[in-house]
């Protein structure tokens, strides 16, 4: 035994231990940051982000619910599924595209509803809005924006969605609902896992608050106690959420507009057979980012019941934990449409602003271009379960 080989080898070893632990994030083990190397894949960009953005941003952004235990797993989930490859199958020509709520799409990724964009980049959604045309990505809209949706609307070309909390005041909601189709919005996206919000101990802890500067523009209407107030100010939930969503709010906001229905937040198939029954027009397998409901399954172990629910009725796309090309294959494998990010633009968008963001999707479209090959499925309905290894 060469002990002080041993113990230069152990000298070596501590200082990068250190550097992992001090990162809380989803990085893989072989990903060492990119402060001054290129950046070359979602985790580079999130490790650069993690230096640039300020305390309050880095908070709210990367925090979970609870014990965070959701929030990892959603990443762990996508790490232990396996792909299945073929090989000479000709995959010269790679085609990606698919249409969605009869869009023509050149690539199933969109980009997620994030709230309060100005933590992160100065301009904010509008700056989301630029990254997301020059992608031609779609982009769904928070109504927690810090810009209000006409004027993202008309800073942009790109395909947008938005995404709908109800509140208590119908008449509110429905002014909301109307603002959205008058502005151009394609697609109205519902979230129906946030009939209060979940507990987040690293934000409180943080004792996030929004800055001044900071609102939430779409609320105008009800106040500025309620555009500036903070998530958990006020005893929580302050009145902007409603608690006694159910079905027949469904079926009043389906009443209230043209623009095609999609639920947020399904992860029970129950929930999702039900929702083909109300009518609406898709769905989104989510556990909110892993914010909510801690101790949840991840969205990717969620979705092979829920599309066994909905037995093809209706699209079905899912959010949490995508950050590879692969990650998008094993999803479209279970029977999802199109993937929606969230916390990876949001790091492109602290790095580069709407160049960063172009560059995130860029990424992930190289990816998951190359991944299509090398499993041989050169079209998004080759991938099936058959390009899962069986387990």
């Amino acid at each position: 035994m060469d002990i002080p080989k041993i113990l230069e080898s152990l000298a070596a070893w501590l200082p990068a231990m250190a550097a992992l632990s001090a990162q809380p994030d989803s990085r893989p083990p072989n990903s060492e940051g990119a402060e001054t190397g290129p950046l070359i894949n979602l985790f580079d960009y999130e490790s650069l982000a993690r230096r640039r953005l300020s305390q309050l941003a880095l908070d709210y952004v990367s925090s979970g619910a609870g014990d965070e235990i959701t929030l990892r797993r959603n990443r762990e989930c996508f790490d232990e599924i396996r792909l299945q490859p073929r090989v000479l199958v000709g995959v010269s020509k790679i085609d990606t595209s698919l249409e969605l709520f009869g869009e023509r799409l050149d690539y199933p990724i969109l980009l997620a509803p994030c709230a309060y964009q100005k933590l992160v980049h100065p301009e904010g959604e509008i700056e989301t809005a630029r990254g997301a045309a020059a992608a031609r990505a779609p982009f769904v809209v928070s109504t927690f924006a810090t810009v209000a949706l006409e004027e993202i609307a008309q800073a942009t070309p790109a395909p947008l969605w938005f995404q709908l909390y109800v509140h208590p005041d119908k008449a509110f909601t429905r002014d909301l609902i109307q603002r959205t189709q008058d502005a151009g919005y394609r697609v109205l996206c519902v979230t129906v896992d946030t009939p209060i919000l979940g507990i987040r101990d690293r934000e409180r802890r943080a004792g996030f608050h929004l800055p001044p500067g900071i609102e939430r523009a779409n609320l105008m209407a009800l106040g500025t106690a309620v555009t500036k107030m903070g998530h958990f100010e006020g005893g929580g939930n302050y009145s902007i959420l409603d608690p006694a969503i159910n079905w027949d709010t469904i079926d009043w906001i389906r009443s209230c507009t043209k623009l095609p229905v999609v639920l947020k937040g399904i992860l029970n198939p129950e929930d999702a057979r039900l929702a083909c029954e109300h009518g609406v027009a898709g769905i989104i397998v989510s556990n909110h980012g892993g914010r909510n409901l801690d101790t949840v399954p991840a969205t990717i172990e969620s979705l092979p019941a829920v599309m066994e629910a909905v037995e093809g009725r209706i699209p079905v796309l899912l959010d949490g934990g995508v950050r590879r090309g692969t990650d998008i294959v094993k999803a479209l494998a279970y029977g999802a449409k199109a993937v929606l990010i969230g916390r990876p633009y949001l790091w492109g968008l602290g790095v580069g602003g709407s160049q960063g963001i172009e560059q995130v999707i860029r990424i992930l479209r190289m990816e998951l271009e190359g991944a299509m090959a090398l499993c041989g499925t050169p079209s998004l309905p080759r991938i099936t379960r058959s390009t899962l290894w069986p387990v």
